[in-house]
């Protein structure tokens, strides 16, 4: 019996890469790149499935016979995370999923998504699949699936962005320009394909409601971002089709849905699936004013009621654009503070004030919205010294949350190459970049190993949530029951292949 023409399956790896903090306390996240790329293939003409193995727990092997069994005509393994620099740790699962596709004689195989986009040949050489895809995949997917249902044979070098085997060698295929016409090529993310009620959103979004996880979403507004920090990896599978189009490698383009198009997806959510908890996945949402005022006012007049949590920036907002956002449902923003040390920052092209950070700081809790602060620990130039200022700027500001994370040179990213270019220690599996994996390998500093960076980075996470200031401003601005599970979410031991576990260690960094 014939099946559909393309299965796009989503690689489970959760307990890899969160260990047990992945039961229940990180997300389960609908897997947007995937759901984007059926709504493209899906208006083409073609049969779409989508198989979460992530959110369905299913093992490589087990998803690997589900699609053997649908019989379709191409199977899409799509590799992304819950971001874009979450890529590269799907890929252990994604590499086993297509070893068990092969091994059960499944149909053809291309792999797909950022690390592949990033580093297509080694993908292709390593993890043994029929084809990857070297962009973004709109145009790939549909030019080989009408090769496919023309029987196979001649034209494969007419499918862009294609790599392929031949004989000993690789064949590179032409670059796909990138699709423009967003709202009328990908219309939406194909959620009628999506198991919806397994998905819940991170325990922070959920502070103050905590049992209160699901409904939950996550979409796209835009794609791409304009700036250029040097540890991001989000362009890696738009590089190739902006060259197609004409732009510069200094060129990142930055592409939107019309805020029409994004009310009436979060209307079909809210109507159809009870949405409240809601997540704008953009890499930096808070940026064009008319998209994102054009958006939150719509929401704010249609008197949805959402929990919505987005990207900014310290330089992108102002007192009446944040006021307006949270009218819209905005009741979190994630800014990436990343280092509080002028020379580790600059190092790595992030920019801003001391003065900006505070007026910005200051003026989105004014308006009721709560920050999750990023923070990175282990840029080329920290040393303990500069990974305790920003630990002590991270508890001055105390803010809603905190992520500690480390520097890590993801393929996509500039650091990355810098980090060939400088034979600096890379992680020797690809699990050893995922943040809180057993195996994690931060890159060392010019002035720090790896361990230490990784030590510190763990030690800072306890620090921070186990301080009494923070957990008295929880008490007063979400309740006893979100304080009760924060002391337990730090009471959940993180191990770590060094043999670290990061319950009750002695505090570390500045700031006491």
């Amino acid at each position: 019996m014939a099946g559909p023409d393309l299965i796009l399956i989503n690689p489970g790896n959760r307990k890899g890469s969160y260990q047990g903090l992945g039961d229940t306390l990180a997300a389960v996240e609908n897997p947007i790149w995937a759901g984007l790329l059926a709504s493209f293939v899906r208006r083409s003409g073609y049969g779409v499935e989508i198989l979460d193995a992530n959110a369905e727990e299913l093992t490589p092997a087990a998803a690997a016979q589900r699609v053997v069994e649908a019989n379709p005509r191409l199977a899409g393994v799509v590799v992304y995370g819950h971001n874009p620099s979450a890529s590269t740790m799907v890929m252990p699962a994604a590499g086993a999923l297509v070893e068990e596709l092969k091994g059960r004689g499944g149909p053809p195989v291309l792999m797909l998504g950022g690390h592949v986009a990033a580093l297509p040949e080694r993908t292709l050489l390593e993890e043994k699949p029929d084809y990857v895809c070297a962009g973004e995949g709109f145009h790939t997917l549909t030019a080989l699936l009408e090769h496919l249902r023309a029987g196979g044979g001649p034209g494969l070098e007419r499918v862009p962005d294609l790599f392929h085997p031949v004989g000993g060698g690789i064949v590179r295929n032409a670059a796909a320009p990138l699709v423009r016409d967003l709202d009328g090529l990908v219309p939406g993310h194909s959620f009628d394909l999506l198991p919806m009620e397994r998905y819940r959103c991170h325990n922070w979004h959920a502070f103050g409601h905590i049992e209160e996880r699901r409904p939950y979403a996550a979409i796209y507004t835009t794609l791409g971002c304009p700036f250029r920090c040097e540890y991001c990896c989000i362009q890696a599978p738009f590089k190739r089709g902006e060259k197609a189009l004409g732009y510069g490698r200094k060129v990142n383009t930055y592409r939107r849905w019309s805020p029409a198009k994004v009310l009436a997806e979060i209307g079909m959510l809210v109507e159809d699936r009870g949405l409240y908890n809601l997540k704008i996945a953009d890499e930096m949402f808070a940026l064009n004013r008319s998209h994102v005022l054009g958006i939150c006012d719509g929401i704010a007049q249609r008197g949805w009621d959402l929990n919505i949590w987005a990207y900014a920036r310290v330089d992108t907002v102002d007192r009446e654009f944040l006021e307006r956002m949270r009218r819209g449902g905005v009741r979190w923003l994630c800014l990436g503070i990343e280092a509080a040390n002028a020379r580790v920052r600059d190092d790595v092209q992030k920019g801003y004030t001391p003065d900006d950070l505070a007026r910005t700081m200051k003026e989105i809790k004014e308006v009721g919205i709560h920050v999750i602060a990023n923070y990175l620990f282990g840029l080329p130039e920290d040393d303990l010294d500069t990974m305790g200022e920003t630990l002590a700027l991270a508890r001055e500001f105390n803010c809603e949350f905190a992520n500690f994370y480390c520097a890590m040179a993801y393929p996509g990213s500039r650091l990355y190459e810098r980090a060939l270019a400088k034979g600096w220690d890379l992680p020797p599996s690809w699990e050893g970049y995922s943040q809180l994996a057993y195996h994690t390998r931060p890159l060392p500093t010019n002035h720090c190993t790896p361990e230490e960076v990784l030590r510190f980075r763990d030690r800072a996470f306890q620090d921070y949530f186990t301080d009494p200031a923070y957990l008295a401003m929880v008490r007063r601005t979400f309740g006893e029951a979100t304080e009760r599970h924060v002391r337990e979410m730090t009471a959940r031991p993180l191990p770590r292949a060094a043999g670290e576990r990061t319950r009750r260690p002695e505090p570390v960094g500045k700031g006491r």
